[in-house]
């Protein structure tokens, strides 16, 4: 049993509450870690702890390029601990290790990339229209970020807020989920190792209503980066917009995944695998609507069913596991009653649909990979997120139809399209209303590219260059290197 403190102001901490949150590994369903459970006092004192970084000290006159080697350094340290960083997550959420790993080796990418850029924003010399005026910008920090995320990929998720906003000068406060929080917490302890000035990076963990309320209205957080439900992101905009902040919400979706007849069979149905069954369906970009038209309907479904009857469930810690347990109690309830709506809606179900009652699934949160036909697009199971391994197909004739139903939904995070024809494939990317679109692929992310979406699955982007600038403000300076003409008119 491991026991942890907060990290605020450069300080391992109890909560002020003096209570802990149990944390459950998914696949034993025990209590493996506590947690602190915090409150608005905790979250004040952090944020009060980063604007006086921000404001004053080390910090605050920090060169950008300096920056840059702190993250970079922070990059090391992470790929030094990807393992054991990795181990945590895999404990404290289910994943599975080869996804977690392969992650936390990825991830000091983000670190690297921003930790290069810190010191390339540059302002400009503005010619203007104004006799005596020399005018120029420069781009400055923000102050507090308040970062919330959720539970089904703390880490990496968290950094692509976490780099941009401190290679931008910004000091954090971030709130993990309340299930997922130890990872974060292990973080904290190579900033500390990489040696960030005081008060720059914090870890408050605790539940929203008492921590993450606490920090999206504190006056003195001046951009909120938020990952999770609709629910909490509209809680968050509604708050945010109170205190006039700026703030980028990624929110849900219900991705099509969408099955041409000249695809390579082959390959989309292992796309079409990945797309909700990797990750036990439990990302917002999975591909939970699979568009199959109407001529290879039958034999892409057969073939679907048989590979994905062989996946391999259990220990998520085995590098063999294919499908790993539901991540919290709760959200295991949720996906089983989809199931169970689904059903009650006339859809077919042809694979799983129900609770895992195998024996090396153990007492784990486990849901059967279930997959549904006969499914039409106004279903609720079509039209709302599960975050589970539980996959919906749709039948289309023709590719009108097929962006029909693609875009007949609230959200627009991703999609996918399988095609051998490039043309076609072209023309679906335009017409598909969603921020990322992969042709033949799915689940492909990259620091370098942005991500983000449409409609109800949130607002701003986040990865690749434009991305710090999101984490910035512009000053405009003008300097009159001549006489005032008249002091009664606007120069």
């Amino acid at each position: 049993m491991k026991t942890y403190q907060m990290w605020i102001d450069s300080q391992w901490v109890d909560p002020s509450s003096g209570e802990w949150i149990d944390s459950q590994n998914p696949f034993t369903g025990e209590t493996w870690a506590r947690i602190p459970k915090g409150a608005a006092e905790d979250a004040n004192r952090a944020v009060e702890a980063a604007y006086a970084a921000y404001d004053k000290g080390e910090w605050a006159d920090m060169t950008a390029s300096r920056r840059g080697a702190l993250l970079r350094k922070l990059g090391d340290l992470i790929a030094e601990n990807a393992e054991h960083l990795a181990d945590t997550e895999v404990t404290d959420n289910g994943k599975l290790k080869a996804e977690m790993y392969g992650q936390m080796q990825y991830m000091p990418e983000w670190y690297y990339y921003y930790g290069g850029l810190a010191d390339k924003v540059e302002g400009a010399n503005i010619p203007t229209d104004k006799a005596g005026m020399f005018n120029f910008t420069q781009y400055e920090p923000l102050g507090v970020v308040a970062i919330i995320t959720p539970w089904n990929s703390p880490l990496l998720l968290a950094t692509w807020k976490i780099a941009p906003a401190l290679a931008a000068g910004n000091t954090v406060v971030v709130k993990p989920s309340e299930f997922t929080s130890a990872s974060m917490l292990e973080l904290a302890k190579l900033v500390e190792q990489a040696g960030f000035p005081k008060g720059v990076f914090n870890v408050v963990t605790g539940y929203g209503p008492d921590v993450g309320s606490a920090l999206v209205e504190h006056p003195k957080v001046a951009r909120i980066g938020f990952t999770g439900g609709e629910i909490g992101g509209v809680k968050v905009y509604e708050a945010a917009a109170r205190g006039l902040k700026k703030v980028s919400l990624e929110l849900g979706g219900k991705s099509p995944n969408i099955v041409f007849d000249d695809a390579n069979l082959d390959n989309a149905v292992k796309g079409a695998i990945s797309g909700i069954f990797a990750a036990t369906g439990q990302t917002c970009m999975a591909g939970s609507r699979l568009l199959v038209q109407e001529s290879i309907h039958d034999e892409f479904v057969e073939r679907l069913i048989a590979l994905a009857k062989t996946a391999k469930m259990g220990n998520p810690m085995d590098m063999g596991t294919q499908v790993g347990p539901v991540t919290t109690r709760p959200q295991f309830e949720k996906v089983l009653s989809y199931i169970n709506i689904a059903k009650e809606e006339g859809a077919t179900c042809v694979l799983g649909g129900k609770a895992a009652d195998r024996p090396e699934c153990g007492d784990g949160w486990f849901v059967e990979p279930t997959i549904f036909t006969g499914v039409s697009n106004n279903m609720r199971i079509a039209q709302e997120e599960v975050f589970g391994p539980v996959l919906s197909i749709i039948p289309f004739k023709d590719e009108d139809e097929a962006v029909h139903i693609a875009n007949d939904v609230l959200y627009g995070l991703a999609a996918g399209v399988w095609t051998q024809d490039m043309s076609r494939a072209l023309r679906m990317t335009k017409k598909i209303r969603a921020g990322t679109v992969w042709v033949n692929a799915y689940r492909v992310i990259s620091y370098m590219s942005p991500f983000g979406g449409y409609k109800r699955s949130g607002i701003g982007r986040e990865n690749g260059q434009e991305m710090i600038k999101e984490y910035l403000q512009v000053k405009s300076i003008y300097i009159n290197t001549g006489d005032i003409a008249n002091p009664f008119v606007l120069g």
